[in-house]
């Protein structure tokens, strides 16, 4: 299984744009489902999940 873990922080790039950050966040929320056993039905919680957490590293 690949990882898809990855890290955001004050050296991240400035001008990342609305596109960059739907794909950090489309990783972000597959590494979830990933991590609850690849189970369904949550996809609109991993994706809110990944937003809150990718825009909170995105703004440090």
């Amino acid at each position: 299984m690949a990882r898809t873990s990855f890290k955001l922080g004050k050296s991240s790039n400035p001008a990342m744009t609305n596109e960059d950050v739907r794909k950090l966040v489309e990783k972000k929320a597959y590494e979830l489902y990933e991590k609850r056993g690849r189970k369904g039905g949550h996809s609109m919680d991993d994706w809110l999940e990944a937003e809150r957490i990718i825009k909170g590293k995105i703004s440090k």
